[in-house]
């Protein structure tokens, strides 16, 4: 049943290798079970309820790109657009976190509709490279310095925007701790790098 439903073979693969790919791709995507809720939990919403949302939505996703469009990649909630939906739209022009929602579902039905008649593809193919490879680096750049400033490593500042924050704070250091870790991680090519940053960071925090 299985090989007949994904076509196993005829990818040159396995159980296995799928079973072992897909625990790979869990670990590095699993911070987001963390994440996610610290920062929409910042509108007011429930974390517990944020972590759930957050796990049934992957768990969604992922099936049906599995079962649907049989190609195995993982979904989950993006780390750009939660945060300009908790910090711009929620916190900065005002909304409530209702209102916020609701506009997301519409942005949803149109962006489905744009797929469904072959105009999202249009639109993709016609911006520009140099606009493609700027985007995820500028969001990248704005979810670290929302991370650096929730860690206190940086404050606000009226003159420079950031300053140097707290540094005899002993959890601005476990921050610290937590990224060098993330890094060094990374460089070395671990799996669930950013996971066992956080879980390290929580230990020495608590």
């Amino acid at each position: 049943m299985i090989e007949k439903l994904f076509k196993l073979k005829e990818n040159n693969t396995n159980i296995r290798t799928e079973i072992l790919a897909g625990i790979i791709t869990f670990l590095t995507m699993s911070y987001i079970l963390a994440v996610n809720p610290q920062i929409l939990g910042e509108t007011g919403m429930d974390k517990g309820a944020l972590f759930t949302t957050t796990a049934v939505a992957a768990i969604a996703g992922t099936i049906f790109m599995a079962l649907i469009a049989n190609v195995p990649i993982a979904q989950a909630p993006g780390m750009g657009l939660n945060n300009f939906f908790a910090f711009s739209v929620v916190i900065a022009m005002g909304h409530s976190w209702q209102f916020a929602l609701t506009g997301v579902l519409l942005s949803g039905f149109c962006f489905m509709l744009l797929t469904i008649f072959n105009i999202r593809k249009i639109i993709v193919d016609n911006i520009p490279v140099a606009l493609k490879n700027a985007i995820p680096i500028g969001i990248g750049l704005f979810i670290t310095l929302i991370g650096l400033k929730s860690a206190g490593i940086v404050t606000p500042n009226q003159f420079t925007l950031v300053q140097l924050g707290n540094m005899a704070d002993p959890n601005v250091w476990i921050a610290v701790l937590g990224l060098v870790v993330i890094a060094v991680l990374l460089v070395k090519k671990v799996h669930g790098a950013i996971l066992i940053g956080i879980i390290i960071s929580t230990i020495f925090a608590g």
